[in-house]
């Protein structure tokens, strides 16, 4: 049996360790030495991936349930740790006389990590910080701080995936390219080195049918202009819709929808379901497209009503009612037993076209000029949509990879906020104040009203000088949070406004970025939160923002 203790003596080695060639080097020697049933798990734990993301432990819930095994003895140990899983060992480290504990195999800690996320109904809270209770209380610091580590995916040993495929090819022999096609095409990397550990060798991977793949990513392109010159040779123009992206399994009766983490999302959404299965024009395929909610008037309504349904189990009927979705497919990946994903682009959508029967697609454009797909735009922005995608028409299909295939061109706007608090950060952002908590002006109160945070927009120069400002004018503080007088304001980007029952004033930015430091502007100059509410209202009757909305081009041109 494997133990947890000896893949977290690899880890503390890893920390230490700067060549790539060098990290992939350990992690082939463990990966070899152990059984081929806990290579997946290996795998997971080193990438920060035992919890899949699903666990539900948060910063907080893991704060709390440290503080409670470490008791008094805590007191300021964490202070100077870079980030969570650090601050947890020390304080675990702290109390006095504890017996070493007996070693915990790698399957077992990957199973009571994944057994938080199993806690359900009244008292789960309770029950998933007693499970975490248990576990970190069995392991000793140092095995602590990797747990805290995989829960909050901030690993920080300088492996990720790209090191593991390196260290898988190692195994291998050396043939990379092999193994990251594997991956690419599976989308599970912790399969794809259990395979190649039992069998010794990789078959040549394909496109399989209730496989997932992990989704193409774009990158993001300042105006519609510049990104139809990053193609020469043509781009198709789609819709951006802000909705949940799924991928779509279809052959002969049976269909399954599954979210761009790749988990199975079909009982949450049988009224796709049925479309699909009605409407598609082929018997089998492998398509992508876009789930959006739609109000009676058939316009987009807000991402968060579409969370009202997206994987729920319970109460569908209803919910399918209250909720009206309708999904826009915008890539094929396979049609019958032919594979598409390294055909261009072009070929793709024609593919598309030829199989969805009678299933929406995205609104589509193969602009002749700038001005063309610069109207195409803000025709899409008119109608309630997000922005757009510009598609280089020769590009192939590159699951899980951010190439320079897609672009992205999202409308942003502006507002003055105040900076109210701000948190301690860990990792690069440690010993600075960097997640800003900022408000919004009540015109008529007088006070101020939370609306967000970020640690977005800033340089390390300026999270510096930023710590000193806010120090200077710290009224208290209450854990990791420094809270200040309101007095310095910032220009933040954002993309949208949602409702939130987080904060008081009931709205929420949407992917908040700070843009600039206003020290022109006093809190009294700041927007107002009925502003934002009527920036709020246009959006969801679809008229965009108009004021505040900036060009982020000249945004930059004049900074």
């Amino acid at each position: 049996m494997a133990t947890f203790r000896s893949l977290t003596a690899v880890c503390e080695e890893l920390v230490r360790t700067r060549s790539r060639r060098a990290l992939a080097r350990h992690v082939a020697d463990f990966l070899a030495g152990i059984a081929p049933e806990e290579v997946g798990p290996a795998v997971r734990l080193f990438l920060g991936q035992a919890g899949r993301g699903e666990t539900g432990v948060s910063g907080g819930t893991l704060w709390r349930v440290v503080r409670r095994l470490a008791g008094d003895h805590a007191e300021h140990t964490w202070e100077g740790a870079v980030d969570f899983g650090e601050a947890a060992a020390r304080m675990l480290a702290a109390r006095p006389d504890r017996p070493e504990p007996q070693p915990l195999g790698i399957v077992d800690v990957e199973e009571r990590v994944r057994a938080l996320a199993t806690a359900r109904g009244a008292g789960a809270r309770a029950e998933k910080e007693r499970r975490l209770a248990d576990l970190l209380d069995a392991v000793t610091p140092v095995e602590a701080k990797y747990i805290a580590k995989n829960l909050l995916r901030d690993m920080r040993t300088g492996v990720a995936e790209g090191v593991v495929i390196d260290a898988l090819a190692l195994l291998t022999g050396g043939d990379r390219a092999a193994v990251a096609r594997a991956h690419m095409l599976e989308g599970d990397l912790a399969a794809v080195a259990t395979r190649l550990r039992t069998n010794g060798s990789l078959a040549p991977a394909t496109l399989t049918y209730f496989r997932p793949l992990r989704p193409m990513l774009a990158q993001t392109a300042e105006d519609v202009g510049s990104a139809l010159a990053t193609f020469p040779d043509g781009a198709g123009v789609e819709w951006k819709l802000d909705g949940a992206r799924v991928q779509l399994h279809r052959r002969g009766g049976e269909c399954r929808l599954y979210s761009r983490r790749l988990a199975d999302i079909t009982p949450s959404l049988p009224d796709v379901v049925s479309s699909i299965v009605d409407g598609l024009g082929v018997p089998a395929a492998i398509l992508e497209g876009e789930v959006i909610p739609r109000g009676p008037d058939g316009r987009p309504l807000a991402f968060q009503e579409l969370m009202r349904r997206f994987r729920r189990v319970n109460e569908i009927e209803r919910l399918v009612g209250e909720v009206p979705v309708r999904l826009h497919l915008f890539d094929a990946l396979q049609l019958g037993d032919e594979p598409l994903i390294d055909r261009p682009h072009a070929e793709r959508w024609a593919a598309l076209e030829r199989g969805r029967g009678r299933l929406a697609t995205v609104g589509r454009l193969v602009p002749a000029s700038a001005a063309e797909g610069e109207a195409f735009y803000r025709r899409a922005l008119a109608d309630g949509f997000e922005g757009v995608m510009v598609k280089d028409l020769g590009a192939p299909y590159r699951p899980g990879m951010r190439g320079g295939g897609w672009l992205k061109v999202k409308r942003v706007v502006t507002v003055d906020l105040v900076i109210v608090a701000a948190e301690w950060g860990y990792g690069r952002r440690h010993g600075w104040l960097s997640n800003y908590h900022l408000a919004a002006r009540d015109e008529q109160t007088g006070g101020l009203e939370m609306v967000g945070k970020t640690f977005k927009g800033l340089t390390d120069a300026e999270f510096r000088a930023m710590t000193d400002r806010l120090q200077a004018i710290a009224t208290h503080t209450d854990g990791n949070v420094v809270f200040v007088e309101p007095r310095v304001v910032v220009e933040v980007l954002f993309t949208d406004l949602q409702k939130s029952p987080t904060y008081r004033a009931g709205l929420a930015l949407r992917f908040a970025r700070i843009a600039r430091i206003r020290d022109d502007k006093a809190a009294a100059d700041a927007d107002t939160i009925q502003h934002l509410r009527v920036l709020h209202a246009r959006q969801q009757a679809g008229g965009g923002h108009d004021e505040g909305q900036v060009d982020v081009a000249a945004r930059k041109g004049r900074e």
